[in-house]
C-alpha cells in the first residue's frame, strides 16, 4: 500500500467526520469510525470491497430516488477524473436507517503526481 494512503486512514481514524479511502485499483480500503456509525457495520466486518459493490450494499440512490450509478458516484469521480466532486445523495444503511447525506470526494497525488487514491466525506444534510 502506498504510504500517501497508510497516512491518510491513520488520519481518517482520528477525525470524527465520516470517511472512505479508496485505492486506486477502485477498492474500498478503509472507512472510519465516524462511517461506521452512518453505515451500521463496523469496517472489520465489512472489509475491503470493490467501489461498485459499495453502492450496490448501501442502495445508493439520487434524491428522486433513482438508482445512483457506481460510475457516477463522488469517489468514483474523484477517482477516474482526477478532481474534487460534490453531491448530495440517499443511502440505506445495514442497520435499517435512511441518510440523505452531502459528499465531497477528492483525488490523492503523491510525490511527483503519481496518483493513489481517493478519498470521500460526507455527513447528514436537513433536506
Amino acid at each position: 500500500m502506498e504510504v500517501e494512503l497508510i497516512l491518510m486512514r491513520q488520519l481518517a481514524s482520528y477525525l470524527t467526520l465520516p470517511m472512505f479511502v479508496v485505492g486506486v485499483n477502485e477498492s474500498l480500503l478503509f472507512y472510519n469510525q465516524a462511517a461506521e456509525v452512518h453505515l451500521g457495520r463496523r469496517f472489520e466486518e465489512a472489509g475491503e470491497m470493490p467501489l461498485g459493490e459499495l453502492a450496490t450494499i448501501f442502495q445508493i440512490k439520487r434524491l428522486d430516488g433513482s438508482q445512483y450509478p457506481p460510475d457516477e458516484l463522488p469517489l468514483a469521480i474523484a477517482l477516474r477524473d482526477r478532481r474534487p466532486t460534490h453531491d448530495t445523495l440517499r443511502f440505506h444503511a445495514l442497520d435499517g436507517v435512511d441518510h440523505i447525506v452531502d459528499v465531497t470526494a477528492f483525488p490523492l497525488e503523491g510525490h511527483g503526481g503519481r496518483h493513489v487514491g481517493a478519498v470521500a466525506i460526507f455527513w447528514d444534510t436537513d433536506q
